[in-house]
């Protein structure tokens, strides 16, 4: 079944106001410029910890494209003393492997390569990551972490930040903190190579396997001409296949530093004696410098911005807005708006749209890509077989008309505060 999807981009005028900390979070900063924040819940004897970066897509240069993505996957590799059996054997056959690929994808970029010479090339890589293997312990970091009852172990990379974050008994926070501020000392980008065709065949899972991956990504891309948040996490499929060792290296050297780096822990510790072991391990690193902010500005959207994508799947709808991000005063109007439009059973297109009309299958709104700058507000829906997407189209726009001629009930505007309250 060939399926169309369309993606719709609107425009809606902009018109400042800021979020107070909750008092139960204690701030602070230790001299190097790390930002720790502590929060005291001693109803488990359990501890969650996150170490979250200032930085992520939104802050590549349009030739490290994905490297921020990457560079999650590549600090779960270990350091100079995890993840290996013998750090100064492995360090000159990382080198080694490091020229041959590098030598490898210059080949493969040049119009006038010789085959023969590219097939030695990756013959020569394959003995050497093969060689390599033999040093390597898989997987340490997950496995001493599993062993003193840590779970959860994971990360992400977004538009606006990258974070690590881990559930570990509390009796085991000093075991985090030596682990992870020697991931950031002493970093070891091993088995890159392996790692860079993980990403790729993730990519194409994602996005080219996905509909809805395919078609969030055909959004972004339609809705933002200049900014970086048109660009894809993972990267371009180019993009990835020519990520190089030292990219990974200098953006990691340039961003993963204190001064962008925010700590949090949640639970059972006392917090001046935590603040006291945090700074012994974390407080001896190099400050770094701040990155830098995004200088491009999106060009005020003139018109609507209309996209259909073929695809063998049911049928998917989307509507974007574009809007102001925090700490604009609209931007909590647009929370207040979403709630009222789509949360719940008694929201109004869901009340339209489902029940009523009974035009689609669900309907969603979320805010994307990301909150640093200007973003989007998002209608997402799943027409009902036979429902044509200008039918549903009309109908959310009567809704969204009715936003323009008629004031919020009181009723409403109670729910929507208290669904907001609850879900903070």
């Amino acid at each position: 079944m060939t399926t169309l999807f369309f993606i719709i981009l609107l425009t809606i005028p902009t018109s400042v106001y800021s979020y107070a900390l909750l008092e139960n979070v204690q701030e602070h900063h230790l001299a190097n410029g790390a930002t720790v924040l502590l929060v005291e819940r001693h109803n488990s004897p359990t501890v969650a910890a996150y170490i979250s970066f200032r930085v992520g897509a939104v802050n590549e240069t349009s030739q490290e494209r994905g490297v921020a993505h990457l560079l999650e996957h590549m600090l779960f590799k270990g350091t100079k003393t995890l993840g290996t059996k013998d750090y100064a054997a492995e360090k000159p056959l990382l080198e080694k492997i490091k020229t041959v690929g590098q030598k490898i994808d210059l080949l493969v970029n040049s119009r006038d390569a010789d085959p023969q010479e590219l097939q030695q090339l990756r013959e020569q890589l394959k003995e050497l990551q093969n060689e390599h293997r033999k040093l390597v312990v898989k997987n340490e970091f997950s496995k001493i972490y599993a062993e003193n009852g840590g779970v959860g172990y994971n990360a992400f990379t977004g538009k606006d930040s990258t974070t690590y974050l881990i559930n570990l008994p509390a009796n085991k926070l000093e075991l985090w903190a030596a682990i992870e501020s020697d991931r950031l000392e002493n970093a070891v980008f091993r088995e890159f190579y392996t790692e860079r065709n993980v990403v790729h065949e993730e990519r194409r899972r994602s996005y080219e396997s996905s509909p809805g991956g395919l078609m969030y990504e055909t959004l972004l891309a339609t809705a933002y001409k200049v900014h970086p948040y048109r660009n894809p996490v993972i990267g371009w499929n180019s993009d990835i296949e020519n990520l190089d060792p030292d990219q990974i290296r200098d953006f990691f050297d340039k961003y993963y530093t204190p001064v962008n780096m925010v700590i949090t822990l949640v639970g059972d510790f006392d917090s001046q004696t935590t603040l006291q072991m945090v700074d012994h391990y974390f407080g001896k690193l190099a400050p770094g410098t701040p990155v830098p902010p995004v200088v491009d500005r999106e060009p005020e959207q003139k018109g609507e911005r209309r996209v259909t994508i073929n695809f063998d799947a049911e049928q998917q709808l989307m509507i974007a807005y574009h809007k102001p991000a925090m700490p604009h005063r609209d931007d909590y109007i647009f929370d207040i708006l979403m709630q009222v439009l789509c949360e719940g059973r008694t929201s109004r297109l869901y009340q339209s749209l489902v029940v009523e009309k009974q035009l689609v299958a669900d309907v969603a709104v979320f805010t994307a890509p990301g909150s640093r700058y200007d973003n989007l507000m998002i209608l997402s829906m799943t027409p009902r077989q036979g429902c044509a997407c200008p039918n549903i189209e009309d109908a959310v726009y009567v809704e969204l008309d009715r936003l323009k001629t008629e004031l919020l009930s009181s009723t409403e505007l109670d729910i929507a505060r208290k669904q907001i309250l609850t879900s903070i």
